[in-house]
């Protein structure tokens, strides 16, 4: 991977993965800092929702785009979005502009994050798409360790714009590594016809961020704001099924289950993590520090789950049915540091458990993705199984959040989330034992 052949494109790849969710780890940090100096806390939440919407929307478009036009056209337009929605933000003289930076950042992440995949189908053998994969987790990990810590240096003893300024200086060089990477190659290897129903996804795509936002807000309102969780719910009902994959909702063989499957890990372990440093900080007594090394220990799971899946070393059936148990019995080890006599070391060996399951089953999930996908719908099914994971991890949160405002109980909460795991851990099966290219029921609407 790392051969002459290779080594420009794959050094721009992790570079762009990196860069991209470093910026998502850093501005949760400066963002209180953000909101004081611009005046717009009754916005606060919405610099998060627009991002989210925004990638929503850009993943399919972009999973559409590359099928028909190959994967460099929507990257350099994610590029050139990206960098655009930083400077944005970056110079914002309110609150206001700051929001419309980050729903153009959440544009132009969506765009690359989804013909990033549909590169490394046309680009590498297949034999390789482990060690890539294994590599873009490891690239969302250590910005997640190191980007809060850098993050909140800049904005305490320089200035926050330079969090975006700085990040958008760095994006270019890395695309045109991967530009000159990709030189001579052809990677316009789809046969797909354009969508006529294209349009009509995006819509779709609009209510299905909507969905999710007013989901978010009405679990963080309580009583007030069940109104708008239960639009989201019934917006979401009707949405949501039109931009997965037919018989995603049934966990049908094959790939119509990896939406859903990476959506219900992925919101198992995010639900929880939002409400274990505060549990440790209100059960336990620990400093805001103590509490969030957990989940840097987490992160270094990750990574080393990704490391020993890149491997080789673990099949793909036992990769997501291990990940997901894993994910499972970490929560669950965390959950007994409400019992005062056990010891905190038990909350870190939980984080540290659900971190390498992750770490095994993320990646593995993606190469699957491509494995089953016939050529020029690599774009499709990744945009699906993308929209499926963000739109379930808000969810999930929601779901834990309002589970613990309802009833004062990380108990439930968490008991919650695990039970999450435990659904992915029985549909493994049905879609890592189906290998079969475009193995799914029906054709995408």
């Amino acid at each position: 991977m790392m051969s002459r052949q290779y080594r420009a494109v794959s050094v721009g790849l992790v570079a762009l993965v990196m860069l991209v969710a470093f910026e998502a780890m850093a501005v949760a940090t400066a963002m209180p800092v953000v909101a004081g100096d611009l005046g717009g806390m009754d916005l606060y939440n919405l610099a998060f929702s627009a991002t989210l919407a925004a990638s929503v929307i850009a993943t399919v478009l972009g999973g559409r785009w590359s099928d028909v036009r190959g994967p460099l056209q929507p990257v350099a337009v994610g590029v050139a979005t990206f960098v655009a929605g930083l400077l944005l933000a970056g110079f914002a003289p309110n609150m206001e502009v700051f929001v419309a930076g980050r729903f153009v950042q959440g544009l132009g992440a969506g765009l690359i994050q989804v013909s990033l995949y549909v590169l490394v189908a046309r680009t590498y053998p297949g034999a390789l798409h482990p060690k890539v994969f294994a590599l873009f987790s490891a690239a969302w990990v250590v910005p997640s360790m190191v980007g809060p810590a850098i993050a909140g240096f800049v904005a305490e003893n320089a200035d926050w714009r330079w969090i975006f300024i700085g990040v958008s200086l760095i994006v270019v060089p890395a695309a045109l590594l991967l530009w000159r990477g990709t030189a001579g190659q052809d990677v316009t290897d789809g046969t797909a016809e354009p969508a006529p129903g294209l349009g009509g996804k995006l819509v779709w795509a609009t209510l299905t961020a909507v969905a999710a936002a007013l989901i978010q807000y009405g679990s963080a309102m309580k009583l007030p704001g069940l109104p708008l969780l239960l639009a989201g719910v019934v917006l979401l009902a009707l949405s949501l099924p039109r931009l997965l994959l037919p018989g995603s909702f049934r966990a049908a063989p094959g790939l119509p289950t990896a939406p859903v499957l990476r959506g219900l890990v992925n919101g198992a372990l995010m639900g929880a993590e939002v409400l274990i440093p505060l549990m440790l900080k209100s059960e336990r007594d620990l400093t805001a520090t103590g509490a969030g090394v957990v989940l840097t220990i987490g992160a270094l799971g990750w990574s080393t789950g990704s490391w020993l899946k890149g491997r080789g070393l673990i099949g793909n059936l036992a990769a997501i049915r291990g990940g997901a148990a894993m994910i499972a019995v970490g929560i669950s080890m965390v959950t007994l540091v409400l019992i005062d006599s056990m010891p905190i070391a038990i909350a870190y060996a939980g984080m540290a458990v659900s971190g390498l399951g992750m770490g095994i089953l993320h990646p593995t999930v993606s190469v699957l993705v491509l494995e089953m996908s016939k050529t020029g719908e690599e774009g499709r099914n990744s945009a699906a199984v993308g929209v499926g994971e963000s739109v379930f991890t808000v969810v999930a949160v929601a779901g834990s959040g309002a589970i613990f405002t309802a009833l004062g109980s990380y108990l439930a909460a968490f008991a919650f989330t695990a039970v999450l795991a435990v659904l992915a851990f029985l549909l493994a099966p049905r879609f890592a034992h189906a290998r079969t290219a475009g193995t799914m029921e029906g054709t995408a609407s």
